[in-house]
């Protein structure tokens, strides 16, 4: 599965990422690519977990 991570300044000056495909995933950061990280590691957790619980199956390419 491929993720599109969407990453913004917010005013305050921290960054914001979200992972558009999971709804949801959202990270903060110092920078975009700590909030980019997060959020990839957030993705990752919550698709494992929906795994585990049989809530998605295998996609076919």
């Amino acid at each position: 599965m491929q993720i599109t991570i969407k990453h913004e300044r917010e005013d305050d000056g921290r960054w914001l990422a979200e992972v558009l495909e999971i709804p949801g995933v959202l990270a903060y950061g110092a920078t975009a690519r700590k909030a980019m990280s997060r959020a990839e590691v957030l993705a990752v957790h919550v698709l494992t977990e929906q795994l585990e619980h049989n809530e998605i199956g295998p996609q076919s390419s």
